[in-house]
């Protein structure tokens, strides 16, 4: 298979959803049986709610190493493709809802083993197909 076929492969949306849905089949059986685990995600669609000062955001590189066990696995749930929890973050231990979408998983790890991995993770916006059609801005205006 040449590289070009691969990253068709890669690219394709049925096959990110699949990735997507075999990602939270394993989330919701680790959260389920409380077992700890780590993600690894693009820095990009991860949300944090409150937001997070400069000083520790910037502190984050392109892809952000998670772990979650204790409180922070106790408050972990799933919605709306996207795995939600509390976390602490700095000296401080400020705390924030980490919102991460599944399609940004590359790595799901329990004990520092890759149990999951996702060629195909995207940090991309998904635009809707209605704003980008340039003939229905004036029914958006």
């Amino acid at each position: 298979m040449s590289l070009k076929e691969l990253q068709m492969i890669l690219d394709n949306q049925e096959f990110k959803n699949l990735k997507v849905k075999h990602s939270k089949e394993i989330l919701e059986f680790l959260i389920s049986s409380s077992t700890p685990f780590s993600i690894i995600a693009l820095k990009n669609l991860i949300e944090f709610n409150p937001n997070l000062p400069e000083k520790i955001k910037e502190n984050f590189g392109e892809i952000i190493l998670f772990k979650l066990a204790n409180y922070t696995l106790s408050t972990a749930t799933i919605e709306n493709n996207k795995l939600l929890f509390e976390a602490g973050f700095g000296e401080e231990n400020i705390g924030s809802v980490v919102s991460v979408p599944l399609k940004s998983i590359l790595q799901i790890l329990v004990d520092e083993t890759p149990i999951f991995t996702n060629p195909a993770a995207d940090d991309k916006e998904e635009k809707n197909p209605f704003v980008l059609n340039p003939k229905n801005k004036k029914l958006i205006d």
